[in-house]
C-alpha cells in the first residue's frame, strides 16, 4: 500500500501529461535484483540530478560480454538444449526479463579461457607457412561459431568484434604461442591471417564489425598465448599491411587500436601519431585492470574523431562482496566508461563454471557474467549480470548518451535517450548511507531514496 501511495504521489508531482516513470532497483544484500520500485514526490531539500536530452554525446552500440571458447563450450556442452535455449534467449533478447546484449567479442584462436592452446594456422616447431595453407576455422566450428550464430539468430542487431591473443607461433620470436614478438618478416603474413579470419567468419554467417590487432599488446603472459607489440610495430602492421589489405578487399571491418589498460594512454597516442596507420583506425579499445577510466578522454581529446570502446574487464573471487564490487563496476564500467565516451562496453567471459573455468593458464578465479554448473546445467547470475543488466536491458542500440549533472559526491549517474524517444537514467550510490535525490528531466520531476551500494535504473 505504501509503494502505491508513493507512486500516486510521484505521478501527481509529475503532472497529468508526464509519461510514467519506472524504476528498477538492485541492492547489495541481493534482496532486490533489478526489481520494480516506486518513485516518490520531490522535496525542496533534495539534491537534484538534471537530465538534459538536448545535449547529446556518443551513439551507443550496446553492452555485452565475450563468447570465449570456455563460455561457448559450457553453454553447448554443460546444459541441456532446453536450458541452453532459455539462457541464450535471456542473455541476447529483451523478451520477458532478458538482458538484451547487443555486443560481443571473440578470440582469434585461443586465450587463457580455452581448453587447449591453438591458433588457426599452427605448424610444427621450426616450420613456417607464409602462404597460410594450414589456415582452418575448424577449432572455432566446434562450439564458438554455433554459439555466436545462435546469439545472432536471437538478436540480429548483435555486433561482433574479435581480438587475437597471439599470432601463430611460427610468426614469432619464440616459435610459440606463449610470449614473444611478431617477426618483421611476418608482418604481412599476420595481416593476411587476420583478413582470412574475417573472410572465413563472414562465410560462416558471422560478420565482424571490428578487429583489434592484439589483445593486451604490452603483456607477455607466461602460461597462455600472448604477444608483445610496441606502438611502432602496431603502426607498421596496420599502416602497411592490415589496413591496405582490408581496403583492397572491400571489407568494412574496422580496426581498433590498443585493447589494453587505462594506465598507458601514451601507447595508443604514440601509435596514432603515425599518420599512415591512423587513417585505417576507427577507434581505441580499453581494459580495466590498471589506471583510471579518465584515460579514455585523455586520448579522445587528441583524436576526437575516433570512437571509444571498452572491450574487457573481468569480475572474480578476489572481489566477491556485492557492497564493494557492484558500485565499483557501475562507477568504472557502466557509468564511468560511457561518460568517458565508450560506445560499447564488454565484460570478459559470458559464462564460466563453478571452478572458474575451463581455462588453461591465466586467471584462476575469474567470474563470468553467469556461472553454469555442468553437473546439472543450473545457472547462477553473478554481480556482473546485474551491473550490466541495469544498462543493457534499458539502453537500446543507437541510443544517445545525454547530459546528466548534479547529485552528490557519492552518486554516480549517466543518462541515455533511446531511438524511440524514451530516456534511461542509471544511478549508483557509492556511499555507505542511503541517499535521497530528485531527478529533473524534460517534463519529469520525481524523487528516490537509493540504499547504500545500490543501483537503480529509471525509464520514462
Amino acid at each position: 500500500m505504501k509503494k502505491l501511495l508513493l507512486a500516486l504521489a510521484a505521478t501527481c508531482a509529475l503532472g497529468a501529461n508526464a509519461s510514467p516513470v519506472r524504476a528498477f532497483l538492485t541492492t547489495a544484500d541481493q534482496q532486490q535484483l533489478m526489481a520494480p520500485s516506486a518513485v516518490a514526490a520531490p522535496a525542496k531539500a533534495d539534491p537534484v540530478i538534471r537530465v538534459d536530452p538536448r545535449r547529446q554525446y556518443q551513439r551507443m552500440a550496446g553492452f555485452g560480454a565475450s563468447i570465449t571458447e570456455a563460455s561457448a563450450w559450457l553453454i553447448r556442452n554443460g546444459m541441456s538444449p532446453a536450458q541452453r535455449d532459455a539462457l541464450m534467449k535471456e542473455l541476447f533478447t529483451r523478451e520477458g526479463q532478458g538482458l538484451g546484449f547487443d555486443l560481443t567479442r571473440l578470440t582469434v584462436g585461443a586465450s587463457d579461457f580455452s581448453r587447449r592452446h591453438y591458433s588457426l594456422a599452427d605448424m610444427p616447431p621450426g616450420q613456417t607457412d607464409p602462404e597460410l595453407k594450414s589456415f582452418s576455422l575448424a577449432p572455432e566450428r566446434e562450439d564458438v561459431i554455433p554459439a555466436v550464430k545462435q546469439a545472432l539468430a536471437l538478436n540480429p542487431q548483435l555486433q561482433v568484434m574479435a581480438s587475437p591473443w597471439s599470432a601463430p607461433g611460427w610468426m614469432k620470436t619464440t616459435d610459440s604461442l606463449v610470449q614473444g614478438q611478431l617477426k618483421p618478416e611476418h608482418y604481412g603474413a599476420f595481416a593476411r591471417y587476420m583478413v582470412r579470419y574475417v573472410e572465413a567468419m563472414k562465410a560462416e554467417g558471422v560478420p565482424l564489425f571490428a578487429l583489434t590487432l592484439q589483445n593486451e599488446p604490452h603483456f607477455e603472459p607466461g602460461d597462455y598465448p600472448g604477444m608483445r607489440m610496441t606502438p611502432r610495430t602496431r603502426a607498421e602492421v596496420v599502416g602497411k599491411h592490415l589496413g591496405p589489405l582490408l581496403e583492397a578487399k572491400g571489407l568494412k571491418t574496422q580496426i581498433l587500436e590498443w585493447d589494453h589498460n587505462w594506465d598507458e594512454p601514451w601507447s595508443p597516442l604514440s601509435m596514432l601519431s603515425d599518420a599512415t596507420a591512423r587513417k585505417y583506425v576507427s577507434g581505441v579499445a580499453w581494459h580495466c585492470y590498471a589506471g583510471d577510466v579518465s584515460a579514455q578522454s585523455q586520448v579522445s581529446r587528441h583524436y576526437p574523431e575516433l570512437d571509444v570502446w571498452f572491450t574487457e574487464c573481468s569480475g572474480g573471487e578476489w572481489k566477491p562482496q556485492w557492497a564493494e564490487t557492484l558500485p565499483w563496476m557501475m562507477r568504472h564500467l557502466i557509468i564511468g566508461s560511457t561518460r568517458h565516451g565508450a560506445r560499447g562496453v564488454l565484460m570478459w567471459n559470458l559464462a564460466l563454471d563453478p571452478k572458474h573455468g575451463p581455462h588453461l593458464g591465466g586467471c584462476k578465479d575469474c567470474r563470468g557474467v553467469v556461472t553454469i554448473d555442468p553437473k546439472d546445467g543450473s545457472v547462477t547470475r553473478n554481480i556482473e549480470y546485474y551491473a550490466f543488466g541495469h544498462a543493457s536491458r534499458f539502453v537500446r542500440r543507437d541510443a544517445r548518451r545525454v547530459d546528466s549533472t548534479g547529485g552528490t559526491p557519492t552518486l554516480d549517474h549517466v543518462a541515455f535517450t533511446n531511438p524511440d524517444g524514451s530516456t534511461a537514467l542509471i544511478v549508483s550510490n557509492f556511499g555507505a548511507q542511503p541517499q535521497r535525490f530528485t531527478v529533473q528531466g524534460a517534463g519529469q520531476r520525481f524523487a528516490y531514496e537509493l540504499p547504500p551500494s545500490g543501483v537503480v535504473t529509471f525509464t520514462w
